[in-house]
């Protein structure tokens, strides 16, 4: 018998901790933000979430993201070739009552902002410089400075982070990137899952490429 979307997800609303602060955000469905993180024109894609004391900036999420704690999406850039690349040169409003924002200088660092594809999985304290775009699927590890794009799938660590191997045979990644499983439906989607327990990729994709429910 089929089950209605109410019936077979929890409340689709995001869910922020108490203690995280944002500002000029947009968050999907399922979203859920961690206690003290700190995310400022950012928008978060479906299901994806942010743990503890992570921070983003002028950054795009896809869905299904996974970031983990600690961790840095566009590390704040500094103004390093004026006479002191101290704040008081681009935020000067917060030392005097007269001077305002750096409005060249914040167009600057929005015009390099990060994007990361649907079901990426940021380690542990890694740190994402400005204007990077990582792939779908790809893994970024712990304590890793990613200052390169990182290709779909692609597993990368180190300081700076450098490619490891992929996660799976480039044709398994193609059956994966047309399946677009991140933008099925809820009621599909929770009858997949067990699958994705159980069945080793290459039989679950032969299982759900032909599904068209």
């Amino acid at each position: 018998m089929d089950r209605s979307e109410d019936l077979v997800a929890k409340d689709s609303e995001p869910r922020i901790h108490s203690t995280a602060e944002l500002k000029g955000c947009k968050l999907g469905r399922y979203a859920a933000i961690g206690e003290r993180v700190v995310l400022r024109e950012v928008v978060v894609g479906d299901f994806s979430y942010f743990e503890r004391h992570a921070e983003a900036i002028y950054a795009s999420i896809g869905k299904f993201c996974s970031i983990a704690a600690n961790s840095r999406i566009n590390a704040l850039e500094h103004p390093i070739e004026r006479l002191t690349q101290h704040k008081v040169s681009y935020r000067p409003n917060e030392y005097f009552r007269w001077l305002g924002v750096d409005a060249p200088f914040r167009d600057r660092r929005r015009s390099k902002a990060v994007t990361i594809g649907h079901d990426v999985w940021v380690g542990h304290g890694a740190v994402i410089m400005p204007g990077i775009t990582i792939g779908n699927g790809a893994v970024i590890g712990a304590n890793a400075v990613v200052t390169h794009d990182v290709a779909p799938y692609t597993i990368v660590a180190g300081v700076p982070a450098q490619p490891l191997r992929p996660r799976f045979a480039p044709a398994v990644a193609a059956r994966i990137e047309a399946l677009a499983w991140w933008d099925w439906p809820v009621q599909k989607l929770a009858r997949a899952v067990p699958d994705m327990q159980a069945m080793p990729i290459e039989a679950f994709l032969d299982r759900w490429e032909n599904d068209a429910v």
